[in-house]
Order: C-alpha cells, then structure tokens, then sequence
C-alpha cells in the first residue's frame, strides 16, 4: 500500500511539474533563450557570461509564460482550449502563478551576474512583456510590449559584456521590429477564441488582412535593418 501511494504520489508530481513545462511556452521560451545564447556568443561573451546571459534570459520567458497562461486560465478554459494545462486541470492556477514569480524574481537576480546597466535592460523587457500579459494585451496598444522587450533583449546582451559598450542602434531597430512582426503573425490563429472573450489588441482591431500585412511590413523592416 505504501508503495502503490508513493508511486501516485510521484505520478502526481511528474504530471504536475510537466503541466509547468507545457505552461511556460516552451517553444517560443526555447527560441528566444537560444537566440539570446548565440548573440552573446557572437559578440564575444565567454562561457561564463554566455551562461549567465542564457540562464537569465531563460527565468524572464518562463515568468512570462507562466503569468500569461495563469491570468488567462478562465479564457482558455471557455475556448476549450485543452491544450492549455491550466485550463485543462494538469496545473494548478496558484501553482503556475507562484512559479511565475520565483520565475520574475530570480530574472534580475541573474542578470545582476553580469552588471547593473545589463540587468537593468533586462528587467525592462521583462516588466514590459508581463505589462502585455495584462493589461496591454486587450487594449490598441498591445504591440509596443513586443517591440520593447525583443528591443531591450540584445540591449541587455551587448552590455552585459565587460566595459558595457553599448549595442549598435541597427541591433536594437532590427529585434524592435521582428518582435512586433511576430506579435501580429502568433495572434492571427486565435482571433476568433479572443473576439469571443473579449480581447481586442491592435491585431484584432486590423483584422487578419491588416494583421499579415503588418507582420509582413514589420518583418521585412527588420531584414532591411540587419542587412542595410
């Protein structure tokens, strides 16, 4: 009997820590800290301030996607969006949102490793990106979270090298622009679950016409800035 409790007890907390992983937006939070990791490969972080760098980064997207799929529980529960753990019941909503805050603490913590400027960056593009998460997202304004924290992510990047050079004007425009490019082109699948809870964001009020065009606008902007 003492086993077969253990082995549901285990059973119960791997499902609950996997509902946790599905949560926090796992693709998009594995791009972003990937692309963060190469830029400060690139621009000649060692492997400590790659680490560094890399291990922030990654505590700002899982505090995002935490608070994101926490506040949004009710919503996705009324879409039926079973692919949403916390509506789906494989989380819990307090669970989730307390991770988010350890998540949101332990960001600035871990970007101070590198200097205060940097963290100071990061902190920005975190509080910026959980200001989408609420209110921003329902409201016209709902892209400049996205141009200001893809923005502020290589600002924190370049300065977290010793000496803070500070990073190219060309960099900043470039992830500006693909940030709010990507904002209207992840919101184009879910306008009509949104149009049904009552989410009107700058994509919605486009409308899917207006949305692609101004993803593709946005997009080809940061091409021009990196290449030109």
């Amino acid at each position: 009997m003492a086993r077969l409790l253990g082995n549901d007890q285990t059973s119960l907390m791997s499902s609950r820590v996997l509902g946790l992983v599905r949560a926090s937006h796992p693709e998009p939070a594995a791009a972003v800290t990937t692309v963060a990791g190469l830029l400060a490969w690139g621009v000649g972080h060692r492997p400590s301030g790659i680490a560094s760098v890399v291990l922030a980064v990654l505590a700002s997207q899982l505090a995002v996607g935490w608070t994101n799929d926490a506040l949004d529980a009710e919503r996705d529960a009324t879409v039926g969006r079973t692919d949403k753990p916390v509506a789906a019941g494989a989380v819990g909503r307090r669970t989730t949102a307390w991770a988010a805050a350890a998540a949101a603490v332990a960001c600035p913590l871990l970007a101070l490793t590198t200097n205060p400027t940097a963290a100071f960056w990061l902190t920005v593009a975190l509080v910026s990106a959980l200001l989408y998460d609420w209110p921003l997202k329902a409201t016209a304004f709902s892209v400049l979270p996205y141009a200001v924290s893809f923005g502020a992510l290589p600002a924190f990047v370049v300065l977290a090298l010793p000496g803070e050079p500070a990073p190219p004007a060309w960099l900043l425009t470039a992830a500006a622009c693909l940030g709010a490019g990507a904002h209207f082109a992840n919101v184009l699948p879910d306008l009509a679950d949104d149009a049904r809870t009552g989410v009107r964001g700058l994509p919605h009020r486009l409308g899917p016409g207006g949305s692609r065009t101004a993803a593709g606008t946005l997009l080809l902007a940061a091409t021009a800035a990196l290449v030109l």
